[in-house]
């Protein structure tokens, strides 16, 4: 008997069709309603109305083609970016941004990486902090008001809670105002992990002296490396700007100095909010600069802002 639908190649089509859309129908769409494919983080939130409008703005300006949004989990993305992607922390992503090529970094995790000012002045300009980057200048992006309307339009749209109130404070808000929202929220529901390299890990509770102490060419080499990295945050010769004046012995707020390998410890492994060192509580803000600096340059650091302390303007 079945071989008898073999000479009838019309209904043997429309059965071998039939068998495949339900194959398909199981495998493929019934677990696509499951609760189990959308998966949410414990930590993550639907967008605010700041958010969403600066997420809107960052589609618009095309930024999804030079910057991805996901990190694999391979080694060496995961020491540069941190953490890599989970499927939970997109729930709220309409559509996905991805992306699929870095001209620039991936910012999976810049969000909390730096403060808020820093990506102000990173958006009116780029090579502020980055000579070669190709990337364009978006200063005029303060000039253009967010329409509250239209941001509960889309509020609505996608079904995200709001209030009126929240709408209300987007008035006076500028189109780089909620594109920094945006920017401080990615990957924030994900547990960051500090991506320290071996050569810049030290003991815990012990303290280990400058091995450049007193050295000359490891100050001269430090300040090379304080402006290529450190001078547009705590400003020229250290005296300040988006990050605090290093001419004084204030170390994380308070006004008493602490050993060397304190500042070695912040360099490698930057600030996170509530963290702490040897007792202090940090604000977050500083990135880790231990995959990108080696264990003498962050001496030759800790050597040149040894330097400038005492200096006036501390």
């Amino acid at each position: 008997m079945s071989g008898k639908i073999y000479s009838k190649p019309i209904r043997f089509t429309i059965a071998a069709t039939l068998a495949v859309l339900a194959g398909s129908i199981v495998t493929t769409f019934v677990p696509m309603m499951s609760s189990q494919m959308h998966p949410k983080l414990e930590g993550l939130k639907p967008y605010t109305a700041m958010q969403l409008a600066g997420r809107d703005i960052y589609q618009r300006e095309g930024c999804y083609h030079c910057h991805t949004q996901t990190v694999r989990p391979l080694k060496t993305e995961v020491m540069r970016y941190g953490e890599y992607s989970k499927a939970g922390e997109f729930a709220y992503d309409h559509p996905f941004l991805w992306g699929s090529k870095r001209t620039g970094p991936d910012l999976a995790r810049i969000g909390g990486k730096y403060p808020a000012e820093w990506h102000y002045t990173h958006f009116e300009n780029p090579r502020v902090f980055f000579v070669q980057s190709d990337m364009p200048a978006y200063g005029w992006l303060k000039e253009n008001k967010l329409d509250p309307a239209n941001v509960e339009t889309h509020m609505k749209g996608l079904d995200f809670p709001y209030t009126q109130d929240e709408i209300a404070a987007l008035k006076d808000k500028s189109e780089l105002d909620a594109l920094v929202a945006y920017i401080q929220v990615i990957g924030t529901a994900v547990t960051k992990k500090a991506a320290v390299a071996e050569a810049a890990t030290l003991k815990k509770n012990e303290h280990t002296a400058n091995p450049l102490a007193g050295d000359p060419k490891a100050a001269a080499r430090g300040e090379e490396l304080f402006k290529k990295n450190c001078e547009v945050c705590h400003g020229a010769g250290g005296s300040g700007n988006i990050g605090p004046s290093l001419r004084s012995k204030t170390f994380l707020y308070v006004a008493q100095d602490v050993p060397d390998d304190d500042y070695f410890d912040i360099i490698s492994n930057g600030t996170k909010e509530a963290g702490t060192e040897d007792g202090r509580t940090e604000k977050g803000g500083m990135p880790s600069f231990s995959g990108i600096l080696a264990k003498n340059d962050i001496w030759s650091l800790v050597s040149y802002i040894r330097s400038l302390q005492g200096k006036q303007g501390g």
